[in-house]
């Protein structure tokens, strides 16, 4: 099953895909984010940015654009979604689905959601409304396959809310972690400290703190510096830019500051990285 949705006039991409080959389908584009759901019996293992990814039997995960996928084998039972920015903006609808900094962008770990039975039952229905409606060749399939889409979204942002935010976390909580999240996504480049995000939430750092500290047990400068290092690494494996070239790209005058960084929260440092990678290539 290969589901390939254009829209010409926007360039709008919608695919769905199953089984999960290694060698073809939505992962060669590199602009489309993806849902990864295994209703298989047996876990899937796949590499994102060079760092192992289970997922287990019955549950469904996201990676977006900023991530490079290795898969490491075929799996006839994993269905993927995908979709590019042009076809559904979740920036633009995030009001509608309230995703950003849940299961898409500044989450700093790939989000593994579990599919209880009832939600397993939910989405082979939305599944198969999906198969119908790519057969649907008219004016408003992209509406409709648009809809359909929302729906896997909403679904899937609260499950993760469910699972992965502590209770003790309110509403208006998981709001300001989702801003913060997203806050450091789009701009680690150019604000390094705790300070310049808490201005741009109008929140004080202390606020921020405490928040966290229910969330997750990680600090917003933690979040802050594993956001850098992770853009390291891909730029590390994945360019031929050399150290002080990523450090630049990274914000840093001072390549030290960086070297120092990324040893700390890697263990070793940037070319000993680097070497490693290849090695393990």
């Amino acid at each position: 099953m290969f589901y390939d949705f254009t829209e010409p006039k926007l360039k709008g991409r919608f695919v769905l895909q199953n089984p999960l080959t290694r060698n073809e389908g939505p992962f060669e584009d590199s602009q489309l984010i993806h849902f990864l759901w295994n209703h298989s019996n047996e876990p899937y293992h796949f590499k994102v940015d060079e760092m192992p990814v289970t997922l287990p039997p019955h549950h469904i995960t996201t990676i977006t654009f900023l991530h490079k996928v290795h898969l490491l084998e075929d799996q006839p039972d994993i269905t993927t979604f995908s979709f590019n920015k042009e076809f559904y903006c979740i920036h633009t609808h995030d009001e509608e689905v309230s995703c950003n900094g849940i299961i898409f962008f500044g989450t700093q770990t790939i989000p593994v959601i579990h599919l209880d039975k009832e939600h397993q039952r939910k989405l082979n229905l939305l599944l198969e409304v999906f198969k119908d409606e790519f057969q649907t060749a008219d004016k408003i399939q992209g509406e409709m396959l648009q809809m359909l889409l929302k729906r896997l979204i909403i679904i899937c942002t609260r499950l993760a809310k469910e699972q992965l935010v502590n209770k003790e976390v309110s509403d208006s909580q998981v709001e300001v972690i989702r801003q913060f999240n997203f806050l450091v996504d789009m701009h680690f480049r150019e604000l390094k400290t705790v300070n310049e995000y808490a201005d741009r939430l109008h929140r004080s750092p202390k606020t921020l703190s405490n928040i966290f500290k229910l969330y997750n047990q990680k600090s917003p400068l933690q979040v802050v510096h594993e956001r850098i290092v992770l853009e390291a690494r891909r730029l590390l494996v994945y360019t031929d830019l050399s150290i002080k070239e990523i450090a630049v790209e990274l914000g840093y005058v001072e390549v030290s500051s960086f070297h120092k960084l990324f040893k700390k929260l890697e263990g070793k440092s940037p070319q000993e990285f680097r070497e490693t990678a290849k090695n393990a290539a």
